[in-house]
């Protein structure tokens, strides 16, 4: 089957084309899942992005090189005035001249390179952090994910197998209704016991209607969480009783995870290391700075635009320069900034203590939740075979006159009721569990085309 499905997603890729059907296991539709919805496939992307920023932030201590070439064409050269005695003039009079050629050009080249900068070597740190980050993030998106795929499977199934039972509730009861009716024609049966047969079978009729509308609905809201157009058709190769069965897992319950390796922990340590970097880049900023540069380059000097020309004589020159940057005297804002992140950086530590006991207590309630939906899955078992053998007997003594149509009818309440809740149970069983895993993050699915 997976073979398969690796196959049929090959074709769709190769051809740019989308299937007109799909069938999944769950299993391989978190695999899918996780492949293709939109909110995994972006924090993939923003893992791509840090790793980008962490290059970006490297390459700010590395050397820089830069070009520049400027033209200039003096439509009208300004005009200096000369005392008139230097050319023989008259004393106290003066004479317009031009300095300089109409047009020039200058080309340089320019090498920059940091010596010390406390700020690049904070962003160098942080540059590790802000992939743990984004990678962290990752991790909470599949988790968040795979549980809305478990989720919407399970919904499915769940909208189906109700659809099925209320589908046979159906022919049950307008069969008994086709036979009371004939009774009561027949003068043996009374007409309210008719009556009440019909007020059940059109409520049954119009839940099963309700019923395969939700499954529609449901199939939709899996598809997009798949990351699939709402028309695709899916065939879903499980049933609802069998995840619940492979979902009942008692050894879960004496999992001992570190808190440490909680998600939801992790992501609170990264805001907090971040808060404390930001604390250095702060005092880094009240460093000196030191950088360097060398310069070179030609300038070219003509009463018309001759810069092409192979006779066009340039004059170069060079610079090497050291420049050094010594903060002083800020009035106090250096160090009101750095009181700031240092408050920030109190709150961000208070913060993931906070998150480590809150998750003791989200895995301790986890860990209740996914115990009593085992019980219940087994106590709502064992009330739906009571309530099927009840309402049977009940239907056996409607017929032959002993039990009236009003008991009859509690009866299949109870039945009806039994179903419900014994659907419910499962799901309940399967969503608890992957609740629990998110928090113990024991259960990884590695993303596969």
């Amino acid at each position: 089957m997976l073979i398969g499905f690796i196959s049929l997603s090959s074709y769709a890729q190769e051809t740019n084309e989308i299937p007109e059907s799909y069938s999944f296991s769950l299993e391989e539709a978190i695999r899918y899942g996780l492949a293709h919805n939109v909110e995994a496939l972006n924090a993939q992307r923003d893992i791509a992005i840090s790793l980008k920023q962490k290059w970006e932030i490297i390459a700010q201590g590395l050397p820089q090189l830069s070009g520049a070439v400027d033209y200039q064409n003096y439509i009208k050269q300004p005009v200096q005035l000369l005392p008139a005695e230097i050319t023989g003039g008259e004393p106290g009079t003066f004479i317009p001249v031009t300095f300089g050629t109409q047009q020039s050009m200058n080309a340089t080249a320019t090498w920059n390179q940091i010596i010390f900068d406390g700020s690049y070597l904070v962003g160098i740190q942080s540059a590790k952090t802000l992939l743990q980050i984004t990678e962290n993030a990752k991790t909470k998106t599949d988790q968040e994910v795979k549980k809305g795929i478990i989720n919407a499977y399970g919904n499915v199934l769940l909208a189906e197998e109700n659809a099925a039972i209320l589908k046979n509730n159906v022919e049950s009861v307008q069969q008994t209704y086709d036979e009371t009716k004939l009774t009561f024609e027949n003068g043996l049966a009374e007409e309210e016991d008719v009556e009440q047969l019909e007020i059940t079978l059109l409520t049954l009729k119009n839940n099963l209607n309700r019923s395969q509308r939700m499954a529609d609905i449901a199939y939709e809201m899996l598809n997009i969480t798949l990351g699939l157009p709402v028309e695709t058709n899916l065939t879903l190769t499980e049933e609802l009783e069998e995840l619940a069965i492979q979902y009942f897992d008692l050894s879960i319950l004496q999992e001992n995870t570190p808190v440490e390796e909680n998600i939801d922990f992790r992501i609170a340590k990264n805001t907090a290391e971040s808060a404390e970097i930001e604390v250095k880049l702060e005092k880094a900023k009240a460093l000196p700075s030191l950088t360097g540069y060398v310069n070179y380059g030609y300038q070219g000097f003509s009463e018309k635009f001759t810069f092409l020309n192979d006779n066009q004589e340039y004059f170069n020159q060079s610079i090497l320069g050291i420049s050094l940057n010594i903060p002083i005297f800020s009035s106090g804002m250096r160090s009101a900034r750095t009181q700031q992140k240092k408050i920030a950086l109190e709150q961000a530590l208070a913060d993931l203590e906070y998150t480590k006991n809150e998750v003791k207590q989200q895995i301790n309630s986890a860990k209740t939740e996914y115990e009593y939906s085992l019980d219940n899955y087994e106590v709502q078992k064992k009330n739906l075979d009571l309530a099927e053998r009840i309402e049977n007997k009940n239907k056996i003594k409607f017929k032959e006159g002993v039990a009236s149509s009003f008991e009859l009818n509690e009866a299949q309440r109870q039945l009806y009721t039994a179903q419900q809740d014994y659907l419910q149970s499962m799901l309940n069983v399967i969503t608890s569990k992957v609740e629990l895993e998110n928090l113990l993050d024991t259960t990884k699915y590695e993303e596969k085309e």
